[in-house]
């Protein structure tokens, strides 16, 4: 991309048809794009409009695999203050193989106390009667506004309303169906060597990854060995790899389902592929974004050394304005790395030590370097600019 996007749209509109549009992402070869609304064979998805949202936005979805043999993977947010959603699924999920999923969108479900964890498991029980399972097979998400009493009663009349309208191609409802803060829907539907892997996300603010950083749902037809190994490997590699705000979510929850059928492995590195650039319009979308940055961190003592650092750096509102305004400010990226090493022995960090060019360039995906000097370790992130439009979204995001 030659030029930078604007605050009206996505950096990485769907109009441009090619899902893998990240000069970051190397996807496998011979990867065909399918509609993003058609899901891997074996699996459905509808969903409804039950009133959370209001103006009849769809805010209720079900995703369901039809094969009882599914294997799944579920990773869940670590932040302290986790939404009733995220709690039901640890106690009520943990080792279960999820045939199904319950999502609701404009109310997070976070901090309501023991009426959210009776909601939580209400929509739990009312998916799986509707679609004849154990409840232990159903996970549950949530996202939206904290602290607000879920109306329970509505979501619970439009679940079965989500369920009447399960289909093959009812991603991309189903991805609307998720959404809050996001300037459009993120799925994918992509076949390879014979096998099907298809995704919807969502996520724009509160994103700093704790591991997952907002919700994600992806479904195949391939077979996975290890589910579990499989998206922990995929996650670390993308929404762990990622922020926008520095602000680690309630409700994150990624879902991997693998019915099995197609009879062969899903096709190595794709999985990660689809991750990472569904993780980078996570990114991209960041309330008002309009450039996504790479930083790579080198010669750190140690790992966590770097990742700190790399951290401080994406963080930083300094850098992420800079980025903005397209400022090769290397002064601001020295400031931020040695806050993080406070204390430290550093080598002065001057322009020798931190290429950040490409900030002043019209790439909509710069890249910028710092060297500490200090071992052989090293860390990168992808972060948003911060800019007005940020700020005017979460001034009044529930006034």
């Amino acid at each position: 991309m030659s030029e930078a996007a604007s605050t009206d749209g996505p950096l990485f509109p769907a109009s441009e048809g090619t899902f893998f549009r990240s000069r970051w992402v190397q996807a496998p070869d011979g990867v065909e794009q399918l509609d993003p609304a058609r899901l891997a064979p074996g699996f459905r998805a509808g969903a409804a409009a039950c009133g959370i949202k209001g103006g009849g936005e769809k805010d209720v979805g079900v995703i369901v695999c039809d094969a009882e043999g599914v294997s799944s993977a579920l990773l869940l947010t670590r932040n302290a203050s986790a939404a009733a959603p995220v709690r039901v699924c640890r106690e009520h999920c943990d080792g279960a193989a999820i045939r199904a999923a319950v999502v609701n969108s404009g109310n997070a479900n976070a901090a309501t106390g023991e009426q959210g964890i009776k909601d939580a498991l209400a929509m739990q029980q009312r998916a799986a009667e509707d679609l004849g399972l154990e409840a232990s097979a159903v996970a549950v998400a949530e996202t939206g506004a904290i602290g607000v009493p879920l109306p329970i009663q509505h979501v619970l009349e439009g679940i079965p309303q989500a369920g009447a309208m399960l289909s093959p191609e009812g991603g991309a409802q189903f991805a609307e169906a998720i959404m809050t803060t996001d300037r459009g829907p993120k799925q994918c539907s992509l076949r390879c060597d014979g096998v099907t892997v298809s995704a919807q996300a969502k996520g724009a603010g509160m994103i700093e990854p704790g591991f997952a950083t907002m919700l994600c749902f992806v479904q195949t037809n391939g077979e996975i060995a290890k589910p579990e190994g499989a998206l922990r490997s995929a996650v670390e590699g993308s929404f762990e790899r990622i922020s926008v705000d520095g602000q680690m979510s309630t409700n994150d929850t990624v879902l991997l389902q693998s019915s099995g059928e197609a009879g062969k492995s899903t096709p190595e590195g794709l999985l990660d592929a689809v991750l990472l650039q569904l993780a980078l319009e996570v990114v991209a979308d960041g309330e008002g974004a309009t450039r996504v940055c790479r930083v790579e961190v080198r010669d750190a003592a140690k790992p966590a050394e770097a990742e700190e650092v790399a951290r401080a750096i994406g963080n930083s509102p300094l850098v992420k304005t800079a980025l903005f305004g397209r400022d090769p400010n290397w002064g601001r990226i020295s400031q931020a790395a040695g806050q993080a090493l406070a204390g430290e022995e550093l080598p002065e960090l001057g322009p020798d030590r931190i290429d950040a060019k490409e900030l002043a360039g019209d790439e909509a995906e710069p890249e910028l370097s710092v060297r500490l000097g200090r071992g052989k370790a090293s860390a990168h992130l992808y972060f948003s600019d911060l800019n007005h439009e940020y700020i005017r979204i979460n001034a009044e995001y529930t006034t």
